[in-house]
């Protein structure tokens, strides 16, 4: 169900009973839309003024469009055909026109009849149709179409006086009958149960809510479109964060197990060994988690920073804190390499205190233990006897931490990294394990914007580490156009030798592993739409066997070329990174795997093949895997996209800063916003209809504010039937389930 404000009675009535049968079976087959409230909460998309039109320069190829225009010139052909072998066959072709750009319209056969009589030349008219290429022409075939005529009774002013409302639609139902509809059920408009608090839309100046529901369906001027998106935004940003201030409310009555660090225990022991200094960030985050620990309910707490500012030396400073109370702590990483290189890092970090009861174990020492699925038999055995006994301090793993088997002693902590690559089942049947809720603790390297923590992370406290530790290095990065300057390539590789031979080491990423199984491989293959821009590059993407193959016998010949993917056995890649981090090979040639958690300080240049292909947050991730020693970074972004394509402004974005929180701006700017409840990673339609998380940032952070005050005086919202009603339509089961597992 979409997120809207829940209605009463009237609004719940059933399109089928106010529209009849066969048009609600086309509104909730291709719009999702069952009840009048759901129809009057499906707003435009935007507004047509009569006196202006469509700019036909812009429309988006393969979509299906809704223009306003007006007829150019109209002309009919005859022509042989099979169907009609004496030249009986006719074709339509009318030119619209915006006053700067022209697009044609094509009939054929029996369809010419109609607008043969009714597009004539200076006749204005809604056409709505999929926008396809035909002799380098943008064009519609058979478009539906509605006359604006000045005289009927079907006038514009019947729908909504000066502006015409464009209304997300389909090729099923076009935008003027969705209009029609709403101007069958408008009147119950006035019936809509407000879900704001009086004293809330008297402070703020919002009109009520059936006011707004009128003015966003016929505005009569510009005026009423802000006004009621002003108000409709309130609604969407109120009921969410209302939503969540009552999951951190019931959080905060869960039960758990204070965990204080003893003094002169462990983690003291771990920080007189580090061989430099805190920096005063990860200090101060380290201070709000110390703090959360140490009381009587369950933290909840998001960690967010750049790459490389040291977010697994704080999670291991919580984690030992822990240990140091009686308690165990459990890192879940989302892949075996990434569970892999933390527990070497994390086993390294601590030396001997992470040798408890070995020859030469501290005094304070613990055990770290590694838990994944593709263990022997034996050492998964030993594994998960540590974990029942208490033995081990600390767990990492993968998945194969949730599963039944795995019992723990008495867990304290859990430490989630990269959060978004985890269901919320997972991270809900992990914190199931301990006696009481662990306290958890939600780490990401992609930098989020303020409002997306606050809606996608609502119910979660956050963290933000902002500061590199000193002596990392910056890292330069560069656009190589290949196919204008192939040359560029050319020098890419020359910049990789020379690293190379300065005693440094480099990776090359590519999009897929090389064979036609793993199409899927490829970023824009999952899950999306291709745009033209791919259409028009119909070459595969490179593939990392390829390239390592031609790098080897090519341009690199002669340096130690291996390669690493997600289809390699497990122990094969954990051999591979064994050797690139070690320095035995020289140049790593890898698929997205080594994107987050991979430290090799040696590694000073990244060489990302078809970059086009990755997002935004990925590009940034990937580069943060170089500079990290005191060596310079270099990242060099390859591209056969033309200077002018979208894909190369991103790219160019990308190469301009390594603000990570700049960069996910633009990233979100560029994909919008996925649905911020259940379906947060799912790409499916999102359930906020006029919010904006990257533009009403101001609305989201007082809303939050407002919903936090309200759920402190009243958590049962009693006196509020409006807002109840709200929250029942928003939390339908599946996203109660989501935010009760947050």
């Amino acid at each position: 169900m979409d997120c809207v404000p829940a209605l009463d009675e009237p609004l719940k009535q059933s399109l089928k009973s106010v529209l009849g049968p066969a048009t609600a079976k086309v509104m909730a087959e291709h719009l999702g839309l069952h009840t009048v409230g759901d129809l009057l909460h499906h707003y435009p998309r935007r507004y047509e003024e009569r006196g202006q039109l469509t700019h036909l320069a812009d429309l988006p190829m393969d979509e299906h469009v809704t223009v306003v225009a007006q007829v150019a010139d109209a002309r009919l052909h005859s022509f042989a055909s099979a169907k009609a072998p004496r030249g009986k066959g006719q074709r339509l072709e009318v030119t619209i026109t915006d006053g700067s750009g022209r697009l044609q319209l094509v009939f054929f056969g029996s369809g010419v009849h109609k607008p043969h009589k009714e597009l004539l030349p200076g006749t204005r008219a809604m056409f709505a149709g999929k926008v396809s290429v035909f002799n380098r022409r943008l064009q519609l075939a058979h478009p539906a179409y509605e006359l604006l005529r000045g005289d009927s009774e079907e006038t514009v002013e019947t729908w909504a006086g000066a502006l015409i409302p464009i209304y997300p639609a389909t090729a099923k139902l076009e935008s003027w009958k969705i209009g029609k509809a709403v101007q069958t059920v408008l009147p119950g408009a006035q019936e809509a149960l407000d879900p704001l608090p009086g004293p809330l839309l008297a402070g703020r100046g919002l009109l009520p809510l059936p006011e707004a529901l009128l003015k966003i369906h016929r505005p009569h001027t510009k005026a009423d479109i802000a006004d009621a998106r002003a108000r409709l935004k309130w609604d969407e940003a109120f009921v969410l964060q209302v939503a969540l201030a009552r999951r951190r409310h019931a959080d905060s009555q869960l039960p758990a197990a204070p965990r204080r660090p003893k003094p002169d225990g462990l983690l003291t022991a771990f920080d007189d060994r580090l061989p430099f200094t805190l920096t005063a960030g990860q200090r101060k985050v380290s201070d709000e988690i110390f703090a959360d620990l140490a009381t009587e309910h369950p933290m909840h707490r998001l960690l967010q920073g750049e790459v490389g500012s040291g977010k697994t030396l704080v999670a291991l400073r919580a984690m030992l804190a822990v240990v140091d109370a009686g308690g165990q702590a459990a890192m879940l990483a989302p892949t075996e390499v990434l569970a892999q290189q933390h527990h070497r890092s994390i086993t390294e970090m601590m030396g001997d205190l992470a040798e408890q009861g070995m020859l030469g174990g501290a005094e304070h020492a613990t055990k770290v233990v590694l838990l994944t699925g593709s263990m022997g038999a034996a050492a998964r055995r030993h594994a998960l006897l540590d974990l029942a006994t208490g033995e081990a301090g600390i767990v990492i793993g993968t998945h194969a931490l949730i599963e039944d088997k795995v019992r723990f002693h008495d867990l304290g902590l859990v430490v989630v990294d990269e959060q978004h690559r985890f269901g919320v089942e997972q991270r809900d049947a992990l914190r199931g394990k301990g006696k009481q809720p662990p306290h958890l603790l939600v780490m990401t390297a992609t930098p989020i914007p303020r409002t997306v923590a606050m809606t996608v992370f609502g119910d979660l406290e956050t963290s933000v580490l902002d500061q590199l530790p000193a002596g990392r290095s910056p890292i330069a990065s560069h656009v190589v156009p290949a196919a204008d300057k192939p040359h560029f390539l050319a020098r890419a590789w020359e910049r990789v030798r020379e690293e190379v031979a300065g005693g440094h080491q480099a990776y090359v990423v590519c999009p897929r592993i090389g064979d036609d199984a793993d199409e899927a491989a490829d970023p824009r293959k999952a899950g999306r739409t291709k745009s033209p821009e791919d259409e028009a590059e119909k070459r595969p993407p490179l593939a990392v066997l390829d390239v390592a193959g031609q790098l080897g016998q090519g341009p690199l010949k002669g340096l130690g070329v291996e390669v690493l993917h997600g289809r390699m056995h497990p122990d094969d890649k954990d051999a591979v990174m064994r050797r690139f981090a070690a320095g035995e090979t020289d140049v790593l040639v890898a698929t997205t795997v080594i994107e987050v958690g991979v430290n090799v300080p040696n590694a000073t240049a990244m060489v990302i093949m078809d970059a086009d292909r990755f997002g935004v947050s990925q590009l940034h991730q990937l580069r943060g895997r170089v500079g990290r020693g005191s060596a310079p970074g270099l990242c060099l972004l390859v591209t056969e996209m033309p200077e002018a394509s979208a894909a190369r402004r991103r790219l160019n974005a990308v190469a301009a800063t390594l603000d990570g929180f700049e960069l996910s701006r633009i990233d979100l700017e560029q994909r919008r916003e996925g649905d911020v409840l259940g379906q947060a990673q799912s790409g499916a339609r999102s359930s906020l209809r006029v919010l904006e998380v990257i533009e009403d940032e101001e609305v989201i952070a007082q809303a939050r504010e407002e919903a936090a005050a309200l759920v402190a005086a009243d958590p049962e919202l009693t006196g509020l039937p409006g807002l109840r009603t709200a929250l029942d339509a928003l939390l339908d089961e599946e996203r109660e389930q989501y935010l009760d597992k947050g």
